[in-house]
């Protein structure tokens, strides 16, 4: 798999679908790698030049010393882009992704078609319950905070009916470097665009799970009034809704960004 050395840090990076296809940037969730779009990728790839990579701190690419913030990951997609000769793009991301998407809309409306943010909100969480996190990670390791992390990323009923696609999110988790993983969790947050995402003009599809026990059930209904034109998709799944909710999650992507 091939890896885009940037400035201060390589990224790993893999393009899938037709050579000549419209872009579309598929970004890893926090805790996840590139992996976590395979439920996406043969509708997806049809259509698109899929090109998914790992963040930095995860999977493959390397992790660099933290904290990071979102504008420096929402940079690395920029500076991504330019090493791949790649001028404008679709950009797809869940939940720390959504926020780097929400980033790029905000600073780089240029480089952007569409955007789909989804199962995140312009603020996560509180910074003392991210603090404990990091310290938790930092002290303890990944397995310290994996099971608490499965139990909000998806439904107990999926849990039990789909262990496979469990058991195999849970690996991607537990691989994911600890310093890469708190490093993050720091980015997510520092992060508040509450007051900012009323500026965003690039189209936007916003995807929500109905039960995310992540994002607050108005989450999504507050980003779609506040944002022009968007629109809003409420799938029956908790927070990794791609994976959870695999078919209308691709089928509202496809949809969106095929009209």
């Amino acid at each position: 798999m091939p890896t885009a050395q940037l400035k201060d840090v390589h990224l790993q990076y893999e393009f899938s679908g037709p050579d000549r296809a419209p872009v579309l940037v598929l970004a890893n969730s926090l805790g996840t790698s590139l992996a976590m779009w395979n439920p996406q990728l043969p509708e997806l790839s049809r259509s698109f030049r899929i090109l998914r990579y790992d963040m930095r701190g995860h999977g493959q690419s390397e992790v660099t010393p933290g904290p990071y913030t979102i504008p420096q990951l929402a940079s690395d997609v920029l500076r991504l882009l330019d090493a791949l000769g790649i001028d404008k793009v679709d950009f797809c991301g869940l939940s720390m992704s959504g926020m780097i998407g929400m980033q790029l809309a905000l600073e780089s409306p240029n480089r952007l078609r569409r955007i789909i943010v989804c199962n995140t909100a312009p603020k996560l969480g509180t910074p003392a319950a991210w603090n404990t996190r990091i310290q938790t990670v930092q002290t303890s390791g990944m397995k310290s905070v994996a099971d608490a992390v499965i139990e909000r990323w998806f439904t107990p009923e999926f849990r039990a009916s789909a262990p496979a696609a469990v058991e195999s999110t849970r690996q991607m988790l537990l691989h994911t470097p600890s310093e890469g993983y708190a490093a993050s969790c720091a980015a997510v947050r520092d992060m508040d665009a509450t007051s900012t995402i009323s500026s965003i003009r690039v189209p936007t599809l916003i995807i929500h799970g109905k039960r995310d026990p992540v994002t607050a059930a108005d989450d999504g209904q507050r980003m779609a009034a506040a944002i022009l034109g968007a629109q809003l998709v409420n799938l029956p799944a908790a927070h990794l809704s791609n994976i959870e909710a695999a078919a209308p999650f691709t089928m509202a992507v496809a949809k969106f960004l095929q009209a």
